[in-house]
């Protein structure tokens, strides 16, 4: 049985007779009669009822077309919703993230990606970013935003941002008049920083900053999640680092201030073996950001544009009326 035969019942039924189904679909109509006929024979019962004015369905015929045009919609939906997963249109992007979502690249990534990927579904997964490294050389993840250099073996990675680092501070700390802190300054300072991520990563960049011969900073480690933390700092137990994106959210009792020339850079880091179509898209569209947020920062992308091709071109006309 083949489906072309089965369409072939189907238009015969629509149009009840076999002349027009034929000269719809492009073929004699005597080609059209034998392998209706055919199908007959191979399922053991009349479908139709021959007369000189057309032909009508019999009542198995009926049920039988009816659970045919069925069924053809099934594969009809499958086959549209397999291209669009081959074009990345629809389906799912498995995302381990880091830094905050309140603001800054990866705030304005998800954004337009909510704009121009409608069909495409973030899942976001919170986590280390060792531990994020692996998930993505397993497959369990997509994509993983960590920051610094972490070992990348067996995966492609690429920088995408850069965030500034922040000093975080009691309100009466006296630190806390200056516009911006420098290393030589924190010399001295307690420290206070979480177990969880990012406090490692924060306890080895202070490390790495502050020691020296003889010298190694006090550092409190803590098995509190973020706003804890924030909230000691507020009690006068330590000072700690934060990125720039989650400066946007406040904290009672502290302050944010720069700590001169020092920056995070933020890499995405795939695996060169994942054919998720989405994924792909995923990456062009974070590359047409990281574009966007470098010299226009103020470009808007219009929500008619699904193509990343467009929303590139977009871009690079809005940069260069600049």
């Amino acid at each position: 049985m083949e489906l072309r035969h089965l369409r072939y019942a189907l238009a015969a039924a629509d149009y009840g007779s076999f002349r027009c189904a034929a000269r719809v679909i492009g073929i004699q109509e005597s080609a059209l009669s034998r392998r209706i006929r055919d199908l007959e024979d191979e399922i053991g019962v009349s479908l139709f009822v021959r007369h000189h004015d057309g032909v009508h369905l019999t009542q198995a015929g009926e049920r039988f077309i009816c659970q045919v045009r069925a069924a053809l919609n099934q594969i009809r939906y499958a086959t549209t919703d397999a291209g669009a997963m081959g074009r990345g249109e629809c389906g799912a992007v498995k995302v381990g993230i880091y830094s905050s979502l309140a603001s800054g690249f990866l705030a304005d990534l998800f954004n337009t990606h909510h704009e121009v990927e409608p069909g495409v579904r973030l899942d976001l997964v919170d986590g280390i970013s060792a531990m994020h490294v692996t998930a993505v050389r397993r497959h369990h993840i997509d994509v993983a935003f960590v920051a610094g250099h972490p070992p990348f073996l067996n995966c492609d990675a690429e920088h995408l941002w850069s965030e500034r680092v922040f000093v975080v501070l009691p309100q009466r700390h006296e630190l806390a008049e200056r516009d911006a802190i420098s290393w030589d300054e924190l010399r001295g300072q307690a420290f206070i920083v979480s177990e969880t991520e990012p406090g490692p990563e924060i306890h080895d960049y202070l490390l790495k900053h502050l020691s020296d011969f003889g010298y190694r900073p006090t550092i409190e480690r803590q098995a509190v999640f973020r706003d804890t933390l924030l909230q000691m700092v507020a009690l006068g137990r330590g000072l700690t680092l934060t990125s720039e994106a989650t400066t946007a959210v406040p904290g009672a009792g502290i302050v944010y201030r720069p700590l001169d020339a020092s920056e995070l850079l933020f890499n995405a880091v795939w695996c060169p073996r994942n054919d998720n179509p989405a994924l792909r898209r995923f990456l062009s569209l974070a590359r047409a950001v990281k574009r966007r947020r470098e010299h226009a920062p103020a470009i808007a992308f219009p929500r008619s544009e699904r193509n990343i091709s467009q929303i590139d071109h977009h871009i690079e006309g809005s940069c260069g009326a600049n």
